[in-house]
């Protein structure tokens, strides 16, 4: 994809501003998720066909390899209650599109993502390079994540987990928070935990969402 030939048009900004204003309604209030999700193209995660169409419509959408680029809503969603502040280090399993990636990047944190399908991990490190992301990528097992950089502030599951992986949980940083979709199903329970202490979580859950699956254990 070359990033010099995808224009950012007064239709594409109009049509952010809508979206803006579509979450707004449906409860999101964080103003800098709210001008961070205005500011991005977010069309630029898409084939250039699907651009005016389905690019700032409030659904997810696929992408390849079996892999959604998630629902404007859910990323606002997940994103606002991460709390993420300047210079946090967040953890990101699945990095997908690379369009969460990109919001966690304009809200200041250092972000560490692993993806799970070659094809899209090629892919979006390529774009996230040419959009001048400095972002830390990896192709591997998200139910691992990444002990050599733990602990994290913040650490945010981008797929369906069948549970909560300990792995991640011992990543996450005394006073640090996860979001993650749990459950086997179609559906998933959006859970933030919050670490407490080192042995002492406090789990909310927050409804029902849907997402890919994150698989266990997948060998390379």
């Amino acid at each position: 994809m070359n990033i010099m030939n995808i224009e950012d048009t007064f239709l594409h900004q109009g049509l952010r501003k809508q979206l803006v204003e579509t979450l707004v309604s449906k409860g999101i209030k964080n103003e800098s998720v709210l001008n961070v999700i205005g500011k991005i193209p977010r069309h630029i995660y898409f084939d250039k066909v699907f651009h005016n169409k389905f690019a700032y419509q409030d659904i997810a959408f696929p992408i390849g390899a079996g892999q959604t680029i998630s629902q404007p809503y859910t990323v606002a969603f997940q994103t606002d209650l991460l709390q993420v502040k300047k210079g946090d280090k967040v953890l990101e399993i699945g990095t997908g599109s690379g369009y969460q990636t990109a919001v966690l990047c304009e809200l200041g944190a250092k972000v560490y993502t692993i993806e799970r399908q070659r094809e899209l991990f090629v892919k979006t490190k390529r774009l996230l390079h040419d959009l001048n992301y400095r972002v830390n990528t990896y192709f591997g097992d998200g139910f691992i994540g990444k002990e050599a950089y733990a602990p994290f502030d913040c650490i945010i599951i981008t797929c369906g987990a069948p549970y909560v992986p300990e792995e991640l949980v011992k990543q996450l940083k005394v006073g640090g928070r996860m979001v993650i979709p749990v459950g086997k199903g179609e559906t998933q329970i959006m859970t933030l935990i919050e670490k407490l202490e080192d042995h002492k979580l406090k789990k909310t859950e927050l409804g029902q969402f849907s997402f890919v699956p994150m698989l266990e254990r997948k060998q390379y």
